[in-house]
């Protein structure tokens, strides 16, 4: 028996390889890397890396929403960056998404993303216990 539910969400960007939003076993949802790209136009939102960031939060935002989710129920996020020097600068953009008690994390500094992004996360989700499709 298949139990994987794949999640998309027109409000984040359309998947760019093979791969999907998101997919869903029992209540926990893995998310894919989410780039600063916007929904509608496929392109970067900006060469400035805070609008960059806040799009990724924005998309990751929609792919948990689809799920039935919402930032605050990730459980481990990674983040990817092309520049670690920026890190600081994503810590204060991150607690402007996410409440005390806050997800586990990682970031790892990368020499390239795709589309030329400066920054990446990807992340666990668990949904509460009562959750059906």
């Amino acid at each position: 028996m298949n139990n994987k539910h794949i999640i998309e969400s027109d409000d984040a960007p359309k998947a760019i390889g093979t791969y999907s939003q998101a997919v869903r076993v029992g209540n926990t949802v893995y998310l894919s890397g989410q780039i600063p790209l916007s929904p509608e136009s496929m392109v970067l939102v900006s060469d400035d890396f805070c609008e960059q960031a806040h799009q990724v939060f924005k998309n990751l935002q929609a792919v948990c929403k689809a799920a039935g989710g919402d930032l605050n129920q990730i459980v481990k996020l990674n983040f990817y960056l092309c520049d670690l020097n920026q890190f600081a600068l994503l810590n204060d953009i991150m607690s402007q998404y996410f409440e005390q008690p806050y997800p586990a994390r990682a970031a790892v500094g990368v020499s390239a993303l795709p589309k030329g992004a400066q920054l990446e996360a990807d992340g666990i989700l668990h949904l509460d216990e009562g959750f059906n499709v």
